[in-house]
């Protein structure tokens, strides 16, 4: 069976995300890095930063919202979006 063109995306990831729009900060050992949570579930986010920021693959990602502390590793990025997995 084939989709046409009027059908919604087929949804690929194994969690869906709520939206949100968060303040979060990445925290590396040389600095700290606004960001914003703009998607979230409990085992991943997407990130979007200031283009030309350069981010790690992984760091601490602060999230005053949630009261949390999350360590990331990054999964994908694109431009100033970035995926993440958190636990």
């Amino acid at each position: 069976m084939s989709s046409g063109p009027d059908d919604p995306p087929i949804e690929r990831r194994s969690h869906l995300r709520s939206a949100v729009l968060k303040d979060g900060t990445i925290i590396t050992e040389d600095a700290t890095i606004r960001c914003s949570v703009r998607n979230q579930h409990a085992h991943g986010a997407e990130l979007r930063v200031d283009p030309g920021v350069v981010i790690p693959d992984r760091f601490v990602l602060h999230v005053p919202a949630d009261d949390a502390r999350y360590r990331a590793v990054v999964r994908w990025r694109k431009n100033e979006r970035l995926g993440v997995q958190i636990y």
